[in-house]
């Protein structure tokens, strides 16, 4: 699968985004090694900090269908911004554990506008197990 088609399913998954207070939707693509997607669309909450970010929705939606970090390629993520949409701090956090180090992340706007990065460019200085050990 290439990049463009991975961000036309993550435009996808915007659809079925749940965003009543900020009108914000957000859809993500996640792809596997064996082809398999995993998609994500944010779900918020009124009590905003219990909402759900789309990225880390699609990431937990694959782990629960018992795939792992090393079986995950990529992951695209889709807003209608002026520019490509950014993964919040708490999602770049779960996903440097979470992700592949090697893995593409495609931060895109529904115009078109893509950022190809990795985990490593987005959270450089991430809190990891190694620093829960004395």
């Amino acid at each position: 699968m290439n990049v463009q088609e991975l961000i036309e399913k993550a435009k996808e998954a915007r659809k079925w985004s749940y965003c009543p207070y900020s009108n914000f939707a957000v859809g993500s693509a996640l792809l596997c090694k064996d082809g398999q997607v995993f998609y994500g669309a944010n779900i918020e909450n009124s009590s905003y900090s219990l909402s759900m970010c789309a990225e880390r929705n699609a990431l937990y939606n694959a782990l629960m269908h018992g795939y792992k970090k090393e079986d995950f390629l990529a992951l695209a993520v889709v807003a209608d911004t002026p520019r490509a949409c950014a993964m919040c701090g708490a999602c770049r956090q779960v996903f440097s554990e979470l992700f592949p180090a090697e893995g593409k992340i495609y931060l895109a706007n529904v115009e078109g506008s893509v950022i190809e990065t990795d985990i490593s460019q987005l959270l450089p200085y991430a809190f990891s197990s190694e620093d829960l050990k004395k």
